[in-house]
């Protein structure tokens, strides 16, 4: 059963779902129902929706903004702690960092050799001037999709992810506050 999307806010509330009577062994839920599709979906739109648009009105793609966004903040952090916070794999950050390298909005530096290289990002001067660029309008822009939801249903979804989030086990510090 497809559920379709709620009207107004108040019958999100209301609305059934597939979760309703949901066995124990997930039998009739259908992969579109499934959590992970949902998150992940309504994950990518409003990345799109919300995050896109700024992101490309200041030159970035929507991993160099999570890259940068995570710099800014930590302001220096190790490449193996970066791929877990950005959410990307080891071959694609590194390409990543060379270009935004080129822009002059990151820094790595490299200590060793062979397999006890250990390279650290920094975020540069630039890269922190275009970081609080963008965060005022990320932060509208994320503002404007919250205000779409009743207080009721900010509660329950800021809530309900929270404690799904804490049913997959300790976060990365790191991780947890991502874009």
């Amino acid at each position: 059963m497809k559920a379709s999307a709620p009207k107004t806010r108040a019958d999100s509330l209301k609305q059934p779902s597939p979760w309703d009577k949901l066995a124990a062994d997930g039998h009739g839920l259908e992969v579109p129902d499934f959590l992970t599709t949902l998150v992940v979906n309504t994950g990518n739109a409003l990345k799109r929706h919300v995050t896109l648009p700024y992101a490309r009105e200041f030159g970035l793609s929507m991993a160099e903004w999570r890259i940068l966004s995570v710099l800014a903040h930590a302001r220096e952090i190790p490449f193996s702690r970066l791929v877990v916070a950005a959410a990307t794999d080891k071959g694609q950050l590194s390409r990543m960092l060379r270009s935004m390298q080129e822009r002059g909005l990151v820094k790595t530096v490299s200590e060793g050799a062979g397999s006890r290289k250990k390279v650290t990002c920094f975020v540069s001067p630039q890269g922190l001037k275009l970081y609080n660029q963008v965060m005022p309008i990320a932060r509208k822009r994320q503002a404007e999709m919250i205000g779409h939801l009743s207080a009721d249903e900010r509660r329950v979804i800021y809530g309900a992810l929270r404690r799904l989030q804490s049913l997959c086990g300790p976060q990365d510090e790191d991780s947890a506050w991502e874009e």
